[in-house]
């Protein structure tokens, strides 16, 4: 079995994503392996590891329409 510390540094960061992503979702003990895979990278890289991109799970139309917190009280 390949350990964290054997994988690429490509392949490191593509399970990290996806692990956190699964943890966005709701799977139990994704937070955990994705911190896990994210420190190695860090240890690796010696940058701060953050995709904003997987932060959101709404699609981009829906972020993207999004109304000014001004005009909350406004009608349409």
């Amino acid at each position: 079995m390949t350990t964290k510390q054997e994988l690429p540094d490509e392949a490191l960061s593509a399970m990290a994503t996806e692990w956190r992503r699964k943890a966005l979702e709701g799977e139990l003990h994704a937070r955990g392996i994705a911190h896990e895979l994210e420190t190695e990278l860090r240890r690796r890289v010696g940058a701060p590891f953050t995709n904003y991109d997987t932060l959101d799970l709404r699609p981009l139309e829906t972020r993207m329409a999004q109304r000014r917190w001004w005009q909350l009280w406004r009608t349409r």
